[in-house]
């Protein structure tokens, strides 16, 4: 696997950096723990997607905020089941194993 820091923290910004990677775990454990939990419960998502937004700080740099966005194109699911969904994805190792300082916003819709 090939990284590089941003331009703006004296990389070349020709691949993901490595807090990059980290919004990428994020959102594909939550998306990995909602498939797990309702194949186990018998449950069609139908098909989904997701894009996730990392927000960096300086004085040290490290994340400050991820912004993650779960699209349900065609979910059969009634409310009840969608918000038990919505709360395995919102506590999957990843999101537990973050630092309490990183502010997690996830939305999640249904199209």
């Amino acid at each position: 696997m090939i990284t590089d820091a941003p331009v703006d923290n004296h990389g070349k910004g020709e691949a993901f950096s490595p807090t990059d990677l980290v919004g990428v775990g994020l959102l594909t454990c939550m998306i990995t723990t909602m498939a797990l939990a309702a194949e186990g419960r018998g449950w069609n998502l139908g098909p989904f997607e997701g894009d996730v937004e990392k927000i960096m700080a300086s004085g040290p740099r490290r994340i400050s905020q991820f912004n993650t966005q779960i699209r349900f194109l065609d979910c059969p699911l009634d409310d009840e089941q969608r918000k038990t969904m919505e709360g395995i994805a919102l506590n999957c190792p990843v999101a537990r194993s973050l630092h309490p300082d990183i502010v997690l916003e996830t939305q999640f819709e249904y199209l």
